[in-house]
Formats: C-alpha cells, sequence, structure tokens
C-alpha cells in the first residue's frame, strides 16, 4: 500500500473512474444494446473494469452465474487483453508524436496499468516500453485491484435489491466475506513481516488454485453453451476494449491536467 503514493491521487482517481464508467458501459449495453443476460454482461463488465479473470470469478458467485457466462466472460478477457499486449507499446511511440498523454514513460505506465485487462498483460505491455513505465503501471493496475473488494460489495447490494423487485425471488443479500479476506491480506501483507521466500511460495499457491478454478470451469462447461451465446458476448467486450483504449486515454489527459 506503500506504493500507491507513487501514482498519487490522480492515478487513483483514474483507476476509479474507468473502473466505474467501464463496469456501467457493459450493464448498459450488454442488457438494452446486445440482449444479453444481465449476469454475462456483469461478468464481462467485471473482468474488463478490474483485473481480468481473477475479477470474473469473483463475481460469479455474487451473482450466482452459470459456468458458461463464466467461460465466455473469461474468453473475452483473454482475446483483448492479449491485443493489448501488443497495442500499448505502438500506442506509446505513436503518443511521442501526437502528445495525447505526458511522453513521460511514467504517466503513459498509469494509462497502461488503469485500462488494461490482467496484471500480467500490463507487466508484459508496460515492460516493453520500459522499467519506469512497467513500476507505474504495476501500482497503477494493483490499486484497480484493490477497489475489488468494494466493487463486489456494492454489486451484491444490486443484486440483492434488483431481486427483492422480482416476485418469484428471494432477495436475500449475499455478502462476499471473500473480499473482505482479501482486504485483511493486502492490509497484512503491507505491513511486511512475512519473509520474502514464504510470500513468494504463497503467490506460487495461489497462481496454481487460480489454475485448478480454471480447470474446473472448463470441466463443468459445455462447448454447445459457449456456442449459443454467439457473437453478441465478443461485441460488448469489443466495445468495452475500445472504451478502454480510447476514453481511458481521454480520462488520463483530463486528469493529470488538474
Amino acid at each position: 500500500m506503500q506504493q500507491i503514493g507513487e501514482v498519487g491521487v490522480a492515478g487513483i482517481v483514474i483507476d476509479a473512474v474507468m473502473l466505474c464508467s467501464t463496469f456501467g458501459m457493459a450493464l448498459f449495453l450488454g442488457v438494452k444494446v446486445f440482449r444479453l443476460e444481465r449476469d454475462t454482461a456483469i461478468l464481462i463488465g467485471a473482468g474488463s473494469s478490474i483485473c481480468g479473470a481473477a475479477a470474473v470469478l469473483a463475481t460469479e458467485p455474487v451473482v450466482q452465474a452459470r459456468s458458461e457466462q463464466v467461460t465466455v466472460a473469461i474468453s473475452t478477457v483473454v482475446v483483448f487483453g492479449t491485443l493489448s499486449i501488443f497495442l500499448y507499446p505502438l500506442l506509446y511511440r505513436l503518443n511521442l508524436h501526437w502528445q495525447v498523454l505526458d511522453s513521460a514513460p511514467a504517466t503513459f505506465g498509469i494509462y497502461v496499468g488503469s485500462t488494461v485487462h490482467e496484471v500480467a498483460q500490463v507487466v508484459a505491455a508496460a515492460r516493453s516500453i520500459g522499467d519506469e513505465a512497467a513500476n507505474t503501471a504495476v501500482i497503477a493496475k494493483m490499486v484497480r485491484v484493490m477497489m475489488l473488494a468494494p466493487f463486489l460489495i456494492a454489486l451484491s447490494a444490486y443484486v440483492s435489491r434488483s431481486r427483492r423487485a422480482e416476485p418469484s425471488v428471494r432477495g436475500r443479500l449475499a455478502v462476499p466475506w471473500f473480499a473482505f479476506i482479501f482486504v485483511a491480506v493486502v492490509g497484512f501483507n503491507s505491513l511486511a513481516l512475512l519473509p520474502a521466500g514464504l510470500v513468494a511460495v504463497l503467490i506460487d499457491i495461489d497462481t496454481f488454485l487460480l489454475a485448478m478454478a480454471m480447470a474446473a470451469l472448463g470441466l463443468g462447461t459445455r462447448l454447445s453453451a459457449i456456442r449459443q451465446a454467439g457473437v453478441r458476448p465478443l461485441l460488448l467486450a469489443a466495445m468495452l476494449f475500445a472504451w478502454l483504449v480510447a476514453g481511458g486515454a481521454l480520462i488520463n489527459r483530463v486528469v493529470m491536467q488538474f
């Protein structure tokens, strides 16, 4: 948490605006324009606006989504997140001429961290620009990741309220307790009480468990269900990706001027 100061208040504001705008756009376009099921739109929005597949998996129990909906959402994150790895270094070089954003690598790093889907994708995209960009990009991205907990709590309240409006459904607030655990772990880790070697082992275990969760998700999903979803989820994710790239640049430019 001590590293958050390196991106400043502006970095936090940018992350918050990008999260809210991207998720709001996903919910509106997904349901109203593309006629997707609300849960599918929520999952795609969570993956695009926060931290990719991890956000999708964290959101799934809150909305009680089906496995094929989760798989579709994760697929969109993988597709457009991978595109980001190749696109953002090109955008950096173009920005040196167009000066849409400040040409400093650290400033562009905040842009990368506030708009690219996955942490690993942020690292890959920013590292090809330089170490300074990579450092600020990772910090900006981790600020977005920390916003996952309040996002899940707010989403749980929204889902519960919307279900209470349906006569045939009992709306009960599903408290995402793991979100509170996440915040507690972040706070504990900030105290730097554990040896670096142990932290590295715990991170490896975390990666393994995430891989197992993804494998279990695949085993519980039918390919026919994914085909039935059609191209609409991909179109929604594409529009969100366009917003992250173009809208993210605009928001970064405006906020950085203050």
